[in-house]
């Protein structure tokens, strides 16, 4: 077997890939800021010191962490049409699984950066006579986020990997769009080594933006 680069051009691109990138890119930024927002609570109950909040968020980030991704879809693709009753989709599907599987994830960023603050500075939030929540919304968490910033980042673009996984309940991502081009061209094996390339080339260009957000993030310090 040869392989023949000939075919790839921007029209072919934009024909069969272009509606996957603009899926998998949106499907990353929903579940960033989903699984941020359902990460800080999870996070915020764990360190809430109370053990009807701390063992049940435990126990979600715990058996998130030690599931596959890609089960966890299959999963969520499958059981939820069957308890509500009704399809709701693979792209849906796709939305949920992310935001309840990287919540885990994040919320341990979270947590990390929550308690990376010193202590001092939590007790001269209360000393000023600040409630809890006024501590954490006021000094902590900004403090927090600013330092998990570059984890985040780096987080974020592991997620955009994961987000080829979706082919596996046959939503249109990237990795489809590639596929999907390659089967009607009757080039397979180009078609997974372009988008080989496609992945390759936009997580780097990511992981540059996360040193160059980490560098500054170190000279505000």
């Amino acid at each position: 077997m040869t392989l023949d680069l000939s075919f790839y051009d921007w029209d072919l691109i934009r024909r069969f890939v272009a509606q996957g990138l603009v899926f998998s890119l949106w499907l990353t930024a929903v579940a960033t800021a989903g699984g941020v927002l359902l990460g800080t609570v999870l996070a915020l109950m764990r360190l809430s010191g109370k053990p009807y909040l701390e063992w049940p968020a435990a126990a979600y980030v715990n058996t998130m962490r030690s599931i596959p991704l890609v089960m966890v879809l299959l999963w969520f693709f499958l059981l939820i049409p069957f308890a509500i009753g009704r399809p709701i989709g693979a792209e849906m599907s796709a939305v949920i699984t992310f935001i309840a599987f990287e919540a885990a994830y994040f919320s341990e960023i979270v947590r990390a950066g929550i308690q990376s603050i010193p202590r001092g500075q939590v007790n001269a939030g209360f000393a000023l006579g600040l409630t809890y929540r006024q501590n954490m919304q006021q000094i902590i968490l900004p403090q927090a986020f600013r330092n998990m910033l570059p984890v985040f980042l780096t987080q974020t673009i592991i997620l955009f990997q994961d987000t080829s996984l979706v082919y596996a309940i046959g939503a249109y991502d990237m990795l489809k769009g590639f596929e999907t081009m390659g089967k009607n061209l009757g080039r397979p094996v180009e078609a997974y080594l372009l988008a080989a390339v496609v992945y390759f080339l936009m997580c780097l260009g990511l992981s540059y933006l996360v040193r160059k957000v980490q560098a500054r993030v170190q000279i505000i310090r």
